[in-house]
């Protein structure tokens, strides 16, 4: 079956950075669509980035300059360095794999949390 697990959240503190790792099985990963996205306490699911089987990224605005997403699909693996980390990116943070219309699949989450 698929499954994307989630790896490297944690506590950090403001100003800081942390690695995110998704690995994916089940799936071909070359194919899909990957994308990070995260949801705070009390607040719906927001989308950070993507990257598509072409390697073309987006992220929302307030994610530009100091977050990256990379991938690999020799390792499967989906990759998100969180630099200069603030408090209110403090959330779970969800692996996205996306293949209209075969699927649309979810990690479990991992926990960010940035101390001021």
């Amino acid at each position: 079956q698929v499954q994307l697990m989630e790896s490297g959240g944690g506590l950090v503190q403001a100003g800081g950075s942390l690695r995110l790792s998704c690995a994916a099985s089940g799936i071909t990963f070359s194919l899909y669509r990957m994308a990070w996205y995260r949801q705070a306490p009390g607040q719906q699911r927001e989308w950070v980035t993507t990257i598509d089987n072409r390697g073309t990224t987006t992220y929302a605005d307030a994610m530009k300059g100091r977050f990256t997403i990379s991938r690999d699909n020799a390792k499967k693996t989906v990759n998100l360095q969180m630099n200069t980390l603030k408090p209110e990116d403090t959330a779970v943070y969800y692996c996205n794999a996306k293949l209209p219309p075969y699927g649309d699949y979810w990690g479990q989450g991992t926990q960010v949390t940035v101390s001021s």
